[in-house]
Parts: structure tokens; sequence; C-alpha cells
């Protein structure tokens, strides 16, 4: 058995527990001894996070090996056309080479969290909202995939990895759950609690 957390990681807050410069981090969200991040989410994105104690089962979850899918939502500059979401499944060429295929779909407006600050509508009056789904893991991948073919990202949010979701986490909330099937089949969890920072 091994130990997951589930945590809705917040804007501008960073994937590690201690910062030098004073920027938020995870200690200021969950206080669990000696658990670790799997795999990172930028300082501007929002959405899961998994952590646990559990060296092998962070391996498992992050190595690209596995390519466990990451599915994203992100709101977009601009009207999604057919002709974006076509070359978001094929693959893009960013300067690290081809993307491999990937799942795009257009989605309404997701019911989520207001994030603070807002997007301003003034400087951004149009905008469109993208579930992406990829399998790999490069620096600011989504980002750069959506500003690719025209539609600059405005705002990410991750919500799953493999069978993990966000479900109805909110910003600074996590869950636990007790694993009893290795991370990259399918997971039982024994019990699920959720939490939030008081």
């Amino acid at each position: 058995m091994s130990t997951l957390y589930l945590l809705h990681k917040p804007y501008r807050m960073l994937s590690q527990f201690t910062d030098k410069q004073g920027r938020a981090t995870l200690a200021n969200v969950i206080e669990v001894p000696g658990i670790y991040a799997a795999g990172r989410l930028d300082y501007d994105s929002e959405g899961l996070l998994l952590l646990s104690d559990d060296g092998s089962l962070i391996h498992r979850i992050a190595h690209p090996r596995h390519k466990l899918p990451k599915t994203y939502w992100a709101q977009v500059e601009g009207q999604l056309d057919n002709t974006a979401l076509r070359a978001l499944a094929k693959g893009v060429e960013l300067k690290d080479g081809l993307t491999q295929p990937a799942r795009a779909r257009r989605i309404e407006p997701p019911t989520i969290a207001p994030r603070d600050p807002m997007i301003d509508p003034r400087r951004h009056p149009d905008t469109s909202w993208l579930e992406l789904t990829i399998t790999e893991g490069r620096n600011r991948q989504v980002r750069r995939m959506t500003a690719h073919v025209g539609f600059p990202t405005l705002r990410l949010i991750r919500v799953a990895i493999g069978s993990w979701r966000l479900d109805n986490l909110r910003p600074g909330e996590w869950r636990k759950e007790t694993l009893h099937a290795p991370a990259n089949k399918a997971h039982r969890p024994a019990k699920a609690r959720t939490r939030k920072k008081s």
C-alpha cells in the first residue's frame, strides 16, 4: 500500500516546499512531513498535483516512460477553430521537436473557482476554453502548443493525471488516498479525505 495526496495547487504558488525569495509554496497549504511532488506545475498554472512519501510511487507517476496522460483546461485568447484543434491533436513542431499526438476539444467555460487576479476582460474580451490531454511533460508544453497554433493561453488548470482527477477540490484543498495497485494501473483507493489548511 502507498499513500498519495491529491492537491489543488493554487495560481502563483511554487510546486515545492521552500523558497528563498518568499514566494508561496506548498507548505502554505499542506503540512504533511516527508512528502514530495510527483512532477510539477508551473508557478502560474493551477490544478492537480500529486504528492507522496513513497519514492517508487513518485517515480512511476513522474517518469516519462510510463506516459501517464495529463489533462488540462486552458482558457485561450480568441475563439478556437477546427484547424487549431486538428493541429494540436496531430502534433505541432516546437523548438524542442514535434509533440506527440494529443486529444484536443473545445469545451464550454467550466464551473471553477475564480482566479485572483481574474483575467482582465478589457484586455482579453474574446476568449474560449480548450481541453487538452497530452502524454509528455515538456517545459510549459501546453502554453507553447496553444501559442503555436495562434491561441495564447491565459489560464491553465490541470484537471487529471492518469485516472486521478481534481474533481471538486478547490484551490489549496487536498485529499488523501491509500493505493492498493501500481500507479500506472487502475488504482483502488481505500479511503479519501479532503482537507484545507485553515
